[in-house]
């Protein structure tokens, strides 16, 4: 099977600075707010080459970090999801007045038939808008609560 990538970007904003918001785009950051994320960390922690598995839905994710650019607020990520895609996962924080403006791209390949209809209904417009809300959402309690510091 051969089939394009598809990619779907969408940002949103928390009331924080990037310094405290972009470390919560880590295997381990995301621990603090994402339900059900318990990464294995295979090798490295943040930086360029650092690899980790996910479980989810039934399937094993496997993730390598391809950018990590503390300074910049930014890092990218490769992963594997067993048997349906392949795909790259970039997170940009930036400063937007008081706060930071982050920004969630997905460009997912299918490896599959079952991998094709994953991605694209992953990728529809607005699930995916609704998908990164509750990421604005999830963080935004997070703050809202005065944990991380």
């Amino acid at each position: 099977m051969s089939a394009a990538p598809a990619t779907q970007s969408a940002s949103f904003h928390l009331d924080a600075p990037p310094a405290r918001v972009f470390p919560l785009f880590t295997a381990e950051g995301e621990r603090a707010w994402a339900p059900g994320w318990n990464p294995q960390m295979l090798s490295g922690a943040v930086e360029r080459g650092s690899v980790f598995r996910t479980h989810a839905q039934g399937r094993d994710t496997v993730w390598i970090v391809t950018d990590f650019r503390a300074a910049a607020h930014r890092a990218s990520y490769a992963r594997l999801v067993d048997g349906l895609s392949m795909g790259l996962v970039d997170v940009a924080c930036d400063a937007d007045g008081s706060g930071t403006k982050v920004t969630v791209r997905y460009t997912l390949t299918p490896l599959s038939e079952e991998g094709a209809s994953a991605a694209s209904d992953f990728l529809e417009p607005a699930r995916y808008a609704a998908f990164i809300q509750e990421w604005q959402r999830a963080i935004g309690a997070l703050f809202a609560a005065g944990t991380p510091g």
